[in-house]
């Protein structure tokens, strides 16, 4: 709904003044008479008084529609059902709205009348108090649809559905409009009114394909899009036609309605039975889709793609996107290489976030890329004779096109690519340098999404050109071009890793250059490629030459910033990742970065107690907190014991104790991440703390809330292997939940692998209290630790559980195999481990006797066989 609200001209004497009188005039029992009378009555004067007029009545409604007196909401009421056909497209429209907002008020069990009413009037025989009532009712049905479908109203869509459904044929374009719109806000709940009639309503939509309105095709294609969501058994019978329509539908020379068919293709790709239904078109689709990913004229003009250079102009604040601070997690190495991250959502299209970010070519770009996914080299045969005009096109937009379409089909056709790389790639590297801006921000995105491959090739060949071309790309005079190559250059250095070492120097001096061109919002990213660089890198950064490059710019900003300013978020995320790369190289910097973090925390804390009580401050962000908590994790980890008199010197513990009961769960997630890294830093200050902290951290371990629970798991793992048996009286409060968790269907991988660690290293610091539970949790401990790399946490884990295994070794028996899988597991344990594993092998083997033994290891599959013979001998 819209408030009409657009000229928003700063709040000049004269409009506060007004606001004032209108706030006077609300004492006024009469005054909302009044304006109800210039709606509806006060037809001398002009059309948008009378409708701002309404409009304030409406907000009046919103705020204050329990204090009208009866007679004054009674009057209203019936001036509405009076007026809904008012002659005028504008007044009818406002009596819309303000028809809705009082039903929204919890009134349409209070005004039985009104939806009886408003359908009678759809009889009308004219068309203006027909098309008013629809417009009512379509708001009502957007507004409403929950309560409209339910019990308290004795189910009025039995009724109001059936009638929706024989306006589909009517003769005005408008009303054919909201007829399907109002149904259509039935569709993805399932309304039992409407899928007891769903055939008519199908066989209706067939009818009006072909409607000449826009509009209205724009609807049937919306309320195809999410049938095929709820009801697809309905449409396939017809899916053929659907499909052929959709095609044609996505070539509409509307472009509203070729983006609600756009969309169609990507809901479709979600459906188990896209390949079989699409196979036979994706000749046509195809190039469809390619067609729509170019730019239209009109994104040309508003993304300023005739400005070449504009890194001169200062931002405008408004187009800076929120950014979202990621919490910290805590999780394990896997074989293979770094961490296995979640699955990482951050390479999505966003090379035009300024205009109206959905459009025709993202939603093209996005199916296409669904659909590689799903039919994987499949998809090429279609799309490699495209390509090749595309990608050598003499006009531009043509050009930029193609790269797009490439960098769309990179994850799912990656496979079938990877012949053409070699000579696609260094051609890419040259579009870098193009004369357009729009070609060269989109190839540093298309680069990006091959970075997995230039990486495996030998550095020379791909990676050093690419990187060279991306750095001077950083620099670009062009905003978006900065912005696309920062982000891209991130994606590389995650792929990269320690293969960028050779080139640190190279790349801090064109970062560091970076700092002092950048306007405000290509800073913020600017950060992040830092600060991924430091994860990616590591220890290598910590070299003098290097510090001194990268931690002046960066203290310096640090030093501009206000408390209050948001731009705090990236920089301390940042800051986080150099301290934990620098390690003893970051203690220069360590002692203000430390007070002002936990001041930030501390300040947040008090408002946040300030603002809990009625009427006073509004609530503080608390995205200061949890960053600042981040940071000072990041500090605990590079500077690991050195860090202890800055703790002795805080009261870091007792707000920390604060923020593990903060009821947002982002708050308490790196709260127990900074316990965890306390506990390993500077045990001494944490332990006199932990009577208090451990029944908060035993009440955390929820798994619907998965990151709070896994670093609340993480940090008791934590801390039983710095309190050893003094941990005993704590086992009662955290290891039913722990056994619970590691039983559970649907885990994700992280949360299981740190609920079996700290299981172990519980049973490690107290056996007798763990053991007896061995066999309800032996299986998936086993199963969940067998994929993470040889290191510490695994290496305690597995004397815990070896440790259990002998004080209760009936506990294993039934899942032995299990056992025997997770010891092959392990490359080079420690030698006395490698005696636990080869004393519980053998013991095993001797209690069962040499037959039972080699039909029990008859079971095994080969590999397993071969690795516990050659390291274990049995």
């Amino acid at each position: 709904m819209t408030s009409y609200n657009t000229h928003t001209h700063t709040h000049t004497q004269s409009h506060s003044h007004i606001i004032l009188l209108l706030e006077q005039l609300n004492q006024y029992p009469d005054f909302n008479n009044y304006l109800i009378f210039v709606l509806t009555k006060l037809k001398s004067e002009d059309e948008p008084t009378r409708s701002l007029s309404g409009l304030i009545l409406k907000n009046n409604v919103k705020a204050h529609y329990q204090n009208f007196p009866n007679g004054v909401s009674d009057f209203i009421k019936s001036e509405c059902l009076q007026n809904i056909g008012d002659s005028s497209p504008l007044i009818r429209a406002t009596v819309g709205i303000l028809i809705t907002t009082i039903a929204s008020k919890g009134e349409l069990q209070n005004w039985p009348e009104l939806l009886p009413k408003l359908c009678l009037l759809l009889d009308s025989e004219d068309y203006n108090t027909c098309e008013g009532a629809f417009g009512a009712l379509q708001k009502i049905c957007e507004d409403s649809a929950e309560i409209l479908d339910s019990d308290m109203l004795d189910r009025p869509l039995n009724i109001m559905i059936p009638k929706f459904l024989q306006f589909f044929k009517h003769s005005s374009p408008k009303i054919r409009s909201h007829a399907i719109a109002c149904v259509n806000q039935f569709i993805i709940s399932r309304t039992q009114a409407l899928m007891l009639h769903i055939d008519p309503f199908i066989e209706n939509l067939f009818a009006l394909a072909t409607d000449e309105e826009p509009e209205v095709r724009k609807n049937v294609c919306r309320a195809l899009v999410m049938l095929l969501e709820v009801r697809l058994d309905r449409l396939l019978p017809h899916m053929h036609n659907i499909i052929e329509y959709m095609l044609q539908r996505t070539q509409d020379h509307d472009e509203n309605v070729a983006l609600e068919a756009c969309e169609f293709w990507l809901t479709l790709a979600e459906q188990p039975v896209c390949k079989e239904v699409l196979c036979g078109h994706l000749s046509q689709l195809t190039p469809v889709l390619v067609n729509g990913m170019k730019y239209s004229e009109i994104d040309i003009i508003l993304l300023k793609g005739d400005i070449e250079e504009d890194e001169a102009i200062p931002d405008n604040e408004q187009d800076i996107r929120p950014r979202f601070h990621r919490s910290r997690t805590v999780a394990q190495q896997h074989e293979g290489d770094g961490i296995e991250e979640e699955e990482d959502e951050d390479d999505e299209l966003d090379d035009d976030d300024t205009i109206s970010d959905w459009n025709l070519r993202k939603c093209s770009a996005a199916a296409l890329d669904v659909l590689a996914n799903v039919f994987r080299d499949d998809l090429l045969l279609h799309i490699l004779p495209l390509l090749k005009e595309l990608l050598f096109h003499p006009e531009w937009v043509v050009k930029e096109s193609g790269i797009l379409v490439l960098g769309a089909i990179a994850e799912g056709c990656m496979q079938g690519m990877i012949p053409y790389l070699p000579e696609l790639i260094p051609h890419l590297v040259q579009c870098l340098s193009d004369k357009k801006a729009l070609v060269r921000s989109i190839t540093c995105w298309t680069l990006s999404r091959y970075a997995h491959w230039v990486v495996s090739q030998p550095p020379d060949t791909y990676l050093k050109p690419l990187m060279t071309e991306l750095l001077k790309r950083i620099l670009d005079s062009n905003k978006r071009v900065q912005e696309a190559a920062c982000s891209a250059f991130a994606t590389l250095e995650e792929e990269a890793c320690t293969e960028l070492v050779p080139y640190l120097a190279f790349i801090l001096d064109t970062l560091v250059f970076a700092f002092s061109k950048y306007q405000h919002k290509n800073l913020l990213i600017l950060y992040d490629a830092i600060g991924t660089l430091a994860d990616s890198v590591g220890h290598h950064l910590n070299k003098p030459e290097y510090i001194q490059m990268l931690m002046p710019p960066l203290i310096q900003k640090w030093n501009q910033l206000k408390d209050e300013d948001k731009d705090l978020f990236p920089l301390l995320e940042c800051l986080s990742s150099v301290a934990t790369a620098l390690q003893s190289g970051f203690l220069p910097y360590c002692e203000p970065v430390y007070q002002r973090c936990v001041n930030l925390v501390q300040k947040t804390l008090a408002q946040a107690m300030v603002s809990s009580q009625p009427d006073q401050y509004e609530a503080p962000d608390k995205d200061f907190m949890i960053v600042a908590l981040d940071l000072l994790s990041g500090l605990a980890e590079g500077l690991g014991g050195t860090i202890e008199q800055l703790v002795a010197r805080s009261n870091i513990l007792t707000l920390m104790y604060q923020c593990m009961q903060d009821k947002m769960p982002e708050v308490r997630q790196s709260s127990f991440a900074l316990l965890g890294d306390l506990t390993k830093a500077c045990f001494q200050h944490v332990k006199p703390c932990i009577a208090d902290f451990m029944p908060i951290l035993g009440t955390n371990l929820n798994p619907e809330l998965i990151s709070v629970c896994n670093n609340a798991t993480w940090a008791i793992g934590e801390i039983s292997i710095q309190m050893g048996p003094e941990m005993q009286p704590y086992i009662a409060m955290v290891l039913h939940q722990l056994v619970e968790i590691i039983n559970r269907p649907n885990t994700p991988k992280t949360l299981l692998e740190n609920t079996a660690i700290t299981i172990g290293r519980l049973g490690y610091v107290c056996p007798q209290e763990v053991a007896p539970m061995l066999q309800q949790f032996i299986r998936p401990w086993c199963t969940s630790l067998r994929n993470i790399r040889d290191n510490e946490e695994k290496d305690s884990a597995f004397r815990g559980i070896c440790t259990m295994i002998s004080v209760n070794p009936g506990g294993v028996v039934q899942d032995f195999i299990f056992f025997c899988d997770a010891v092959a597991s392990w490359v080079n344990p420690k030698d006395d481990l490698r005696d636990m594993f080869y004393k519980i092998l053998h013991g095993f083997k001797n209690q069962v006797g040499e037959e039972n033994w080699r039909r029990f290891s008859d079971q095994f599959p080969m590999p397993l066989k071969e690795r516990l013979a050659t390291f274990y001998g049995v």
